[in-house]
């Protein structure tokens, strides 16, 4: 038997839940066999499935249903339900290939795999952050499956879901607004999953959301998405990804374990696993490239606190086939120079790479061929690779970088294809202007001439173009309440500092100036230096005599013996240091003058005694000279007349003229307020004694009356001087003490006994009120 080619084939489209003898096409007509032979050539027809769906009639060659089909049972991972179908004729035999499209229908309602989802969320989260959730399960395609998701109304939280290819790949629950456990600790919320059949079903799972407050770090993955891949059919226990996850907290707090989130199908748990200490996932099943070909698995780390903390991450897993390409790179955008300070995760270049294999032969990742470079590679989308910046860049370190990627597929054996990247690193304005001396010394001569060049600010800064020039300025201060900008200036672009005024040492004698270099980037960056500048004395001002030296009249006795005293000069110098340092000398053109002076101190002494050939009077003639240079000097006369005993002698003393110079006007203005000081107060305490005085005679005059204290004939009160009474009364006068002493007279014995009589008696129970002490010395008339 021979069989013929296949001469045509058919194809015919069905919806899925046709009845048993629902017509799905004249199969012979279409075919162009005759009605009438059908029967006679035994047409039959083979299903490669062991069921027989469809049957022909023979008696008008009509292709009907015989089975009910279920697309979801018969294809339920593919979009496309295909039964393909081989009619054979005999007599010659003829086969013909004709396939059956089951048309899904929206016969499956969305179904959450459980009707309640509880979450913990720490109301430490902040704003913004995403939770995954478990999708509903749809098993109708296109728009028959999911296609929306509504939550209910919420101030805290919103639904966020993402298609791609028109299917709803992750959905994740957003978080608002910050959670207050103390305000609402739980959430409900209902989930409502939608399809887009005719008509519209849906699905309802319910949310709880505990609200926990106590661990406040969750675990961080490295990446919130990872891609790695797997060659299908590989053995047992081959490494897929080792996940890394990082938690602030500490102790138990910061121990994290891995798991697979809730929402993973069973048929995924039993092709991974995933090691909870280490994050290594590894193959556990079978791995079939023809059944599916990329696996996407969410992993939970959950820390070991008391109210665990959840972090999220999702890897995607590509079954690789097998490879017989190289890859293709393009470089579809290079974005150089880049600047320097580019943050982390800026994107340099983005890379096309594609492999004609298909499948995951096709799949390729890009990597760099030395790792410690301050760049990274991340795979963004099937194929699309960016080059981004994963460390500091330092132009002044260097400028150019040399990226070798290379992008190498999936297959085995494994192929790639390199590509070499020139990088260059453009400056920005990060480096300050540095002084070479932070604090420097200059000395300057006074009587300097303005705007004589006094010192040179020096600068250099790192960096290059505008960002390295650098400008000079003296930052605004004062001096004795006069801006600096009065005494020195500098020159903006070379630095160069100018004395603007002539500097008097007597007047300035030091003073700092703040230097400021500034360069030309955007925005400009400066530094400081500070300048101490000492202005150096000169000889400038000659000694002055003090009028109170000048033309002085002194006598001293002919008598007097060497070494005598006769009175002293002063003179000042306006200078410091050597050029004030005075020496006196007298001009003694013939030498005879009997007189000699210190040169350290300027006092005047007799240098021998007088002799009657020496005159009765002599005008000295005093030099005071400093000892700079040049030398200057200043002159006094000092007038000695030589007189007899018994004549006045006038002799000044250091400490005389010491007083007449200490004695000014502002001692006289503090002895007068001394003087008006004092007369108040003892004009004060006059007033008081009489006040007080005045005060006790009332309370004595209250006394006698109070307790009938009589008098003697004379008006005196006869005590004893030397006994002392303590008199009490029940007065409501202000409490006082009297003592009462008389004078030391005798007195009589019928005095004495008159005066017991008058003395009063108290009883030891008298209660007193008040006591008061006075000493009285009164005598008797």
């Amino acid at each position: 038997m021979s069989w013929d080619m296949v001469l045509s084939q058919l194809h015919y489209i069905i919806p899925e839940e046709s009845k048993h003898g629902t017509f799905v096409g004249r199969i012979a007509q279409d075919l162009g066999l005759d009605i009438g032979e059908i029967n006679s050539r035994m047409l039959h027809i083979v299903s490669r499935d062991e069921n027989e769906y469809f049957q022909v009639n023979l008696q008008n060659g009509i292709l009907f249903v015989k089975e009910t089909i279920n697309r979801e049972s018969l294809c339920p991972d593919t979009p496309f339900c295909i039964i393909p179908l081989q009619v054979i004729v005999d007599k010659p035999v003829q086969m013909y290939r004709v396939d059956v499209e089951i048309e899904d229908i929206n016969d499956n309602t969305p179904v959450f795999s459980s009707s309640v989802t509880n979450l913990v969320i720490s109301e430490l989260i902040p704003s913004g952050s995403q939770f995954p959730l478990k999708g509903a399960i749809d098993p109708d395609l296109g728009t028959n499956s999911i296609t929306h998701y509504e939550l209910s109304a919420s101030d805290h939280f919103s639904l966020d879901f993402q298609k791609y290819m028109n299917q709803i790949r992750s959905l994740k629950l957003v978080l608002k607004k910050t959670l207050d456990r103390e305000k609402q600790s739980f959430h409900n919320l209902t989930l409502t999953a939608y399809d887009g059949g005719k008509p519209r079903l849906s699905g309802v799972t319910h949310l709880v959301i505990a609200v926990e407050d106590l661990n406040d770090n969750a675990p961080v993955f490295d990446q919130p998405f990872y891609q790695c891949s797997v060659t299908e059919n590989a053995v047992k226990g081959t490494l897929v990804f080792k996940l890394n996850a990082t938690d602030l907290d500490q102790g138990k707090n910061g121990e994290i374990s891995y798991k697979f989130t809730n929402m993973e199908m069973e048929k995924l748990s039993k092709i991974f696993s995933l090691d909870k200490n280490t994050g290594e996932i590894r193959v556990k099943g079978e791995v079939d490239f023809e059944t599916t070909k990329m696996y996407e698995i969410h992993v939970d780390a959950i820390d070991n606190g008391d109210h665990p903390m959840v972090g999220h991450c999702k890897v995607l897993v590509s079954v690789v086939d097998v490879n017989d390409n190289a890859p293709e790179m393009m470089v579809t955008s290079l974005s150089v120079p880049i600047p320097e300070n580019s943050p982390k995760g800026t994107t340099v270049a983005i890379i096309s790479v594609h492999d004609r294999d298909s499948g995951s032969n096709g799949k390729v990742s890009c990597k760099m061929s030395v790792i410690d470079l301050p760049f990274n590679v991340n795979s963004a989308f099937m194929g699309d690779f960016s080059l981004t910046v994963n460390g500091s860049l330092d132009r002044e370190l260097k400028d150019q970088y040399e990226v070798v990627l290379i992008a190498r597929d999936e297959g085995f054996p494994s192929l790639s294809v390199s590509k070499t990247l020139k990088i260059d690193i453009s400056d920005i304005n990060d480096n300050l202007p540095h002084f070479l001396q932070l604090v420097d010394t200059i000395f300057i001569m006074e009587n300097n001439p303005p705007g004589s060049h006094v010192y040179t600010a020096s600068a250099f800064d790192s960096d290059i173009g505008h960002n390295s020039f650098i400008t000079y300025s003296i930052i605004d201060s004062s001096i004795d309440g006069i801006p600096i900008s009065s005494y020195m200036s500098i020159n903006p672009e070379n630095g160069k500092m100018f004395a603007s005024v002539s500097f008097d040492h007597e007047q300035v004698t030091f003073f700092q100036c703040h230097i400021k270099a500034t360069d030309a980037g955007l925005p400009p960056l400066s530094s400081n230096m500070t300048l101490n500048i000492f202005i150096n004395d000169i000889n400038d001002n000659a000694p002055i005599f003090s009028p109170l030296y000048s033309g002085l009249k002194i006598k001293t006795l002919k008598s007097a013996q060497p070494g005598h005293l006769i009175t002293k000069v002063s003179a000042t110098d306006l200078d410091s240091g050597y050029n004030a340092l005075m020496s006196y000398h007298i001009k003694d053109l013939t030498g005879k003058v009997p007189f000699v002076i210190s040169q350290q101190t300027g006092e005047i002494s007799l240098k021998r005694q007088i002799i009657e050939s020496d005159n009765d009077e002599y005008r000295l003639v005093v030099v005071a000279q400093d000892h700079g240079d040049p030398v200057m000097t200043a002159l006094t006369q000092v007038h000695v007349s030589l007189v007899e005993l018994g004549e006045k002698v006038k002799i000044y003393h250091d400490d005389h003229i010491k007083d007449a110079d200490e004695f000014s006007d502002a001692n006289i203005y503090l002895v007068v307020a001394i003087c008006v000081i004092s007369t108040i107060f003892l004009i004060t305490l006059i007033i008081f004694t009489i006040l007080r005085w005045q005060k006790y005679r009332d309370e004595v005059n209250d006394l006698k009356e109070n307790y009938k204290i009589c008098s003697n004939t004379g008006g005196s009160w006869m005590y004893s001087q030397q006994t002392q009474y303590k008199v009490c009364s029940n007065s409501t006068q202000a409490k006082n003490d009297l003592i009462i002493f008389t004078q030391n007279n005798s007195q009589t014995a019928g005095n004495e006994e008159n005066a017991a009589q008058q003395r009063p008696t108290y009883s030891s129970s008298y209660k007193v009120r008040k006591c008061v002490k006075m000493f009285l010395f009164i005598n008797s008339s």
